[in-house]
Parts: structure tokens; C-alpha cells; sequence
């Protein structure tokens, strides 16, 4: 056995062996206790934003970390939230969480459904955060459920507004998706869920107003797997006490899907977010959906927009060119209100002064007029209240030509009792071609031409652009564009009797083709006898509200559709400029406060509606009146 040796507990000699190596030790100490108070007099919050931006990024990653078979494409699903929006908030457990969602592994490349067309990448939405990234100081860390400090919101520089765009060969595109084979269980489940990552928190979240927020989330199928197939229509609600819009929805055809979020730093507040699954699978394009409507409230999450130094753009009066956008992403704000205002004996409310002032740039002249208690509707441009003289003094000398649904007799007629001061037109038919003239200077007149689109004969209905097929309705149409004169405008729409008529989605499609090229013939016939075409405004038909939400107009058949006509349309060079409907009555079409579930204009009357109140209301109708006059009157 090795014999054991003691060890000193003597300090080596070498270590300060001499008076040379005590000064060197002396030096060293004074630098290091140098160094900790540079180090010490650093800004703090250097280091901490250091330390909270790898967090952050560690935080992105946990639902791509939780699935090794991810691939490329999901893993930039997850990079395009806003980081404005990451917010630390604590797991809501009866909520089910994309970072636990099993076997994500679909491959397609993302598409976009109907719930709004867009064609925005992936990748570039990545390349805008990543920049805004580098220009932000990211919040500091807070303690779970706290609020973010407001002074340290950064400036955001070019922010704009939420927008879509209509998807280029949305008709070729939109029945590839719609024939897609299943075959797989991710493809032939039915979607009863979502999983939200950044919404799906529990308690109250808290977004700067003025940013675009975008949300990811997937569908999730009775197993609680991911569906790997889009074409789920969700309606989507974003309302506060001064506001209501429906945020963007975008479908990435792989069972995965994002809104985005967005309020003006003007309406700062407490606001519901409402999603409902109305429709699976493109099901609402069915001949008969209502055996298929699903129509669940998903998710009904509270957010408070706080007000941060972020600028959007503000918005301008309409101009010509502004009606050329395809796809409208408006909202409707409040800037008055009269709690006590009660129905008058004649169906109408009119809750504020006739001459109460619109507040600019959301809208200007007077808000009054259009008896909405303070509503009012604006998009990417904001919309002039036309009086009287104002309106006689555009529409003098003018010929409107409307071929659409009843949806155009209620609004004309709207446009004379309201606007013209023709009040005592208490109805319009299906089908006319009058001159009106102004009361107060009757020389001043406009021609107004309607014709009814719904069948052939205007006693019947759901035929829609099948009506076309009839040579004598065909005659009817081109009489009018055959004269030495024709009309300088005109407002076309199709989509409600073409939703009762329509078998499938190919069928409209085809009908949709023929119509455009009905319309280009008949264009090119006024060019070559060298007189100046009218210009076409396709206005989009109406969301339908309530109970007709799952028939079969319902408003995922109409959106597409509206998408399809307008598509073709485009396509035959037809139409110039777009009036979005749509957009405009998405927001008041969840019941039938506002609508007969196809009308938004019906007559004021102070008799039981359809939901049991007496009396309903029609501003949105009227609202729409002065959007078509701003479109016929814009200067260029």
C-alpha cells in the first residue's frame, strides 16, 4: 500500500513570493473593482432587454419545439404574430393550446379561403415583424397577468390599415379547393374547435391600438387533432362601445388560419372579440346548407386597446379611384348618441338633430341624416352625408341603370324619401325606367332604370343569372344600351336567388362566365357606335342577418359568389370600381335588428318586426345610399 503522505495547509511560497508579485495582485484588484462599477452605471434595462428578447424568441418557438415533424411552412405560421401582441398571460385550461396540439405535420402551401380573399405570404408577413423588431424596444418583463407600462410603447413608423385583396383566379382556385379529395383522418374530420396561440389566455388582453394584430390558430377536429384542410367559414366580430368591424380572416388551406386585429388609437377601450364556426369545409355552398349549419360561438375573448404613440394614416375623402379596390375592410364608429331616443309614429328614429355634424375625417356633413343614434360606416377612405341640393346638383341630367336583386328597389327607393326629398314614393317596383325631378327646381331631373334580376319574369324569383338564358329578358337588357343614349352609370349585383337556384358552386361559375360575357357584348357594342361606356360598379349583395344565416344565401355562399361574379367580371374587362356591401352590413348581420335576414332597407313601420321589437332599423340601407352617391358624384 502507497504510504500516505500529510499535505500542508500552509499557503504556497509562490504565490506572493515577492513585493513585485503584491503590487501586480494590488493593480489587478483596483481594475476589476473599476470594471464592476462601469459595468454597474450601464443602463439596466440594456441588459434586460437583451435577456427579454431571447425569452421572447424562446417563447415563439415552444409550439414549434413541442412537434419535431413540423415542417418549414408551419414554422412560419407561428413567426408572423405581431410581437406588439405577445402578451404573458397564464395557460387557460379549458381552452386548448396550439403549443399541445399532436401530429401537425400537413405540407401544403398556404391558400386562403372565403372568409376573406387575400393573397398575402407567409414569408413577407415574417420579413414586416422582423423589421419592426429591430425598431422597438420589446416590453419589459412583467409578472404574470400584469399590465404593460403605456409610456413604454414604441413608435411605430409606417403603419397602415388592415386590407385584403381579391385572390387572382379566386374561380379556378376556389373549385380545386372545394373538389379536393379527403382520404386522410386530418382531412375527413369535421372541425369543432380551435386552438389560438396568443388569445387563448383566459384574462383580459391588452393590444396597442393602431397596430395590425395578427392571430394564428388551428382547427381542430372531434379527436382534438389538427384538421389539415381549410375551408372552414368563421365569422368574426370585433366590437366596442364606438366600434364595430370584423377582423380579417385568412385561410391557409392546411387547417390553420389567422386574424388580425385593429383599432384606431381614437376609440381606445374595452372591446369583445367574437368567433363563430359558422360553416365546415365549404359546406355552406351546398344546395341545401341548413342541414349542415354548425353556427358555435368559439371564443368570446375581452381585449383592452390602450392608447400607444402609434400614427396610422388618416383617412381621406373618397376620390374616384378609391372605388376601384375589390375588397372593402371598413368599420362602423359612434360619434353620438341619444339613450332616450324612441321610435316615432312613423317607423323612424330620429335620435339626433338633423344637422348634427358629422366628425371628420370619419365622415363629413351631416351624421344626423342618416339616423343611425351616431353610426357611421368608413373603409379606406371616408364617405361624404349628401343633402338634398348637393345630391340634385350630381344626379341633374344623369341616367342610373340598376339590374340586381330587391335590394336595389329598397335602396332607390331610400334615395328619394331620404335624400331627393321625394317622401311621398312609397315604393318603387321591381321594374321601371322614370325620370324624378327635384321639388324645389323641377328642372333639375334624374332617369333611374331598374331592372330585377331574380328570374326573367319579375313576378317570380330564383333564377338569378340563369335569367340571362331567356332571349326575351336578354332583349330587355340590351334595348336600353341600343338607343342613341345610354346610361352614364351602372350598379350591378347578383347573389341571393342565385343561392336558392344554384345546384354547386361549379354551376354558379359557369353562369357567372356567361354573364360577364354577356356584359362585355354588350359593352363593346356601345364603342363601336363611338358613344362613351357607362361605368360599371359591381355592388357586392348583402351578408344575410339572422335566421338566414343558414339558408341557402347564407353569408359564406354570398361571399363567394360575390367573389366569383366580380372575378369574371374583372376577368371580361366589365367592371371599373367596386361598392362593398358586404363589408358594410357584416357587422349588423348577426340578427335581424337591422335586417329581414335579406333586406337591409326595408320602409320604416312601427309594427312588430321580425325579431319582436317594434319598429327596426334602416340606417344601414341608408348609409349605403350615400356611399352609391359618393361613387357617382367622386371627382377624380
Amino acid at each position: 500500500m502507497p504510504e500516505k503522505v500529510a499535505l500542508s495547509s500552509s499557503p504556497k511560497k509562490w504565490v506572493l513570493s515577492g513585493p513585485m508579485h503584491q503590487w501586480r495582485f494590488g493593480v489587478l484588484t483596483a481594475l476589476v473593482f473599476m470594471g464592476v462599477v462601469v459595468v454597474w452605471s450601464i443602463d439596466g434595462c440594456t441588459i434586460g432587454n437583451f435577456v427579454q428578447v431571447w425569452n421572447l424568441t424562446q417563447d415563439r418557438f415552444v409550439a414549434v419545439r413541442a412537434n419535431a415533424t413540423v415542417d418549414a411552412a408551419q414554422i412560419q405560421l407561428n413567426l408572423t404574430v405581431n410581437t406588439s401582441s405577445v402578451q404573458d398571460l397564464p395557460t387557460q385550461k379549458e381552452k386548448p393550446q396550439l403549443n399541445d396540439v399532436k401530429n401537425f405535420t400537413s405540407n401544403d402551401s398556404p391558400s386562403l379561403n372565403l372568409t376573406h380573399l387575400n393573397q398575402t405570404s407567409v414569408a413577407s408577413s415574417i420579413s414586416k415583424n422582423s423589421s419592426k423588431v429591430a425598431q422597438q424596444n420589446p416590453l419589459q418583463q412583467k409578472p404574470s397577468g400584469a399590465l404593460p407600462n403605456r409610456s413604454e410603447s414604441p413608435v411605430l413608423e409606417s403603419l397602415k390599415w388592415v386590407s385584403v385583396d381579391l385572390e387572382p383566379n379566386l374561380s379556378t382556385n376556389l373549385l380545386a379547393r372545394w373538389l379536393a379529395p379527403g382520404g386522410e383522418p386530418c382531412r375527413d374530420s369535421r372541425t369543432v374547435e380551435i386552438a389560438i396561440h396568443g388569445l387563448d389566455g383566459g384574462k383580459l388582453m391588452e393590444l396597442s391600438a393602431g397596430d395590425i394584430h395578427e392571430f394564428h390558430f388551428q382547427a381542430l377536429g372531434e379527436s382534438g387533432n389538427p384538421r389539415c384542410v381549410g375551408g372552414d367559414y368563421f365569422e368574426t366580430d370585433l366590437s366596442g362601445e364606438s366600434w364595430k368591424s370584423r377582423p380579417v380572416v385568412k385561410d391557409f388551406g392546411n387547417g390553420t388560419y389567422s386574424l388580425s386585429l385593429q383599432v384606431h388609437p381614437d376609440f381606445v377601450g374595452d372591446y369583445n372579440l367574437t368567433v363563430i364556426l359558422l360553416f365546415r369545409h365549404f359546406e355552406g355552398l351546398k344546395f341545401s346548407p341548413v342541414r349542415f349549419v354548425y353556427d358555435r360561438e368559439l371564443r368570446h375573448i375581452p381585449i383592452r386597446f390602450f392608447r400607444s404613440k402609434a400614427q396610422l394614416p388618416e383617412i381621406k375623402a373618397c376620390q374616384k379611384s378609391d372605388f376601384n379596390r375589390d375588397i372593402w375592410s371598413g368599420r362602423w364608429t359612434r360619434h353620438g348618441k341619444n339613450d332616450d331616443c324612441q321610435i316615432s309614429a312613423d317607423g323612424r328614429y330620429r335620435c339626433l338633430a338633423r344637422d348634427f355634424p358629422c366628425r371628420n375625417p370619419w365622415c363629413y356633413g351631416s351624421l344626423g341624416s342618416i339616423e343611425s343614434n351616431g353610426w357611421v360606416y368608413s373603409s379606406h377612405c371616408s364617405f361624404r352625408m349628401f343633402s338634398a341640393d348637393s345630391a340634385w346638383n350630381c344626379l341633374k341630367n344623369r341616367w342610373i341603370f340598376f339590374w340586381g336583386d330587391s335590394n336595389h328597389v329598397d335602396t332607390i327607393r331610400n334615395m328619394l324619401n331620404f335624400v331627393l326629398d321625394l317622401p311621398d314614393i312609397k315604393a318603387v317596383p321591381r321594374r321601371f325606367d322614370l325620370n324624378f325631378s327635384n321639388p324645389k327646381d323641377p328642372p333639375q331631373s334624374v332617369r333611374i332604370t331598374s331592372i330585377f334580376n331574380g328570374h326573367w319574369n319579375d313576378t317570380l324569383n330564383y333564377q338569378g343569372l340563369d335569367s340571362l338564358k331567356d332571349e326575351g329578358f336578354r332583349n330587355l337588357v340590351k334595348k336600353y344600351f341600343s338607343e342613341d343614349t345610354v346610361p352614364d352609370t351602372v350598379i350591378m349585383n347578383s347573389g341571393l336567388h342565385d343561392g336558392v337556384h344554384f345546384s354547386n358552386i361549379r354551376a354558379f361559375i359557369k353562369s357567372a362566365n356567361s354573364a360577364a360575357s354577356f356584359w362585355k357584348e354588350v359593352m363593346e357594342s356601345i364603342r363601336r357606335r363611338g358613344l362613351v361606356v357607362p361605368q360599371i360598379f359591381y355592388r357586392t349583395t348583402v351578408a344575410t342577418g339572422g335566421y338566414a344565416r343558414s339558408l341557402a344565401f347564407n353569408p359564406s355562399k354570398m361571399e363567394a359568389f360575390n367573389g366569383v361574379l366580380l372575378d369574371k367580371l374583372r376577368q371580361a374587362g366589365v367592371v371599373s370600381s367596386v361598392i362593398d356591401n358586404f363589408d358594410m352590413t357584416f357587422p349588423w348581420h348577426f340578427d335581424n335588428r337591422c335586417n329581414d335576414g335579406v333586406h337591409y332597407g326595408r320602409a320604416p313601420l312601427k309594427m312588430k318586426w321580425r325579431d319582436g321589437q317594434i319598429g327596426h332599423q334602416y340606417f344601414v340601407d341608408l348609409m349605403l345610399v350615400h356611399v352609391l352617391l359618393n361613387a357617382l358624384c367622386a371627382q377624380s
